[in-house]
């Protein structure tokens, strides 16, 4: 099997589990038309599509590693922003949470906002605000990615979160919402399997965080860019970021010493605040 025959193998699959297209659809966050092109080969599935499939046919371990492989032969995909706005902002979040729920491991970097797993609701609000969407799909967006955060509460998975000392200070919102943010960030990082570090402005570095990314386990990395976000899948490119990640953590300051950092920033906003009313 090649990559060219995956849709129509997709399809086989799905007919010998005995679940019906609309099903698998359902479980996959996408609409029955596009299984459809996906089975009929008139749509190329992405990376993500090829294991939301599989994971709402329910196929073994074994299968799924073999089909992945197959989906992994182009090893960076492209999505551009415009397509996702066309698909709708929610459903790429419901997307994203249907990954997460197939993690155990999942690591953040974040140089630029607030992780998405640890946004306030005005904070959420304000980064798809940014976007022009009209207000139901702004309301739709702001929904799906709060729905997205009880990932943040599943004690079975572990998440590592490694974000810059600019994210605690960027101005999305005003000085009090930016205090209850920072409050968000301190509690979530008091969770026995979630580890929230910053790396601090004062601190020689070694190196410079070029983007966001997002690992998942050790098969997948998602890289947003100012146009489009990036699937990387090849192992050898994978680890590259597993080693950026870990080289960000090292330097980073972790528990009492990230959450002292975090609270006198949010201080700050509270007497900017006290000061301006």
């Amino acid at each position: 099997m090649n990559r060219t025959q995956l849709g129509t193998a997709l399809r086989a699959l799905r007919q010998v589990s005995g679940r019906e297209a609309k099903a698998v659809a359902r479980g996959a966050v996408m609409s029955a038309s596009k299984l459809s092109k996906i089975e009929t080969g008139k749509v190329a599935p992405t990376v993500v599509d090829v294991e939301r499939i599989l994971t709402a046919i329910g196929v073994s371990d074994e299968v799924k590693a073999e089909y992945m492989a197959v989906a992994r032969a182009e090893a960076t995909e492209a999505t551009a922003w415009r397509l996702v706005r066309r698909l709708g902002h929610h459903r790429k979040q419901q997307q994203i949470k249907a990954l997460d729920e197939t993690t155990g491991l999942l690591r953040v970097f974040q140089p630029s906002i607030v992780p998405g797993l640890l946004q306030t609701p005005e904070y959420v609000r304000a980064v798809f605000g940014r976007k022009g969407l009209g207000e139901d799909q702004l309301s739709r967006a702001v929904a799906a990615r709060l729905a997205r955060q009880s990932t943040l509460y599943d004690t079975t998975k572990t998440l590592r979160i490694v974000i810059t000392e600019p994210v605690l200070r960027w101005r999305l919102v005003p000085a009090a919402m930016m205090a209850a943010q920072l409050d968000r960030v301190v509690s979530a990082s008091r969770m026995s399997h979630v580890d929230v570090r910053v790396v601090p402005l004062d601190a020689r570095q070694s190196d410079v965080p070029a983007h966001s990314f997002v690992i998942r386990d050790d098969r997948m990395v998602t890289v947003e860019t100012v146009h489009a976000e990036l699937t990387v899948t090849d192992p050898r490119d994978v680890e590259a970021y597993v080693r950026k990640f870990d080289g960000f953590a090292a330097g980073a300051l972790a528990g009492e010493g990230m959450r002292r950092l975090a609270e006198g920033i949010r201080d700050d906003f509270l007497r900017e605040q006290e000061t301006a009313s």
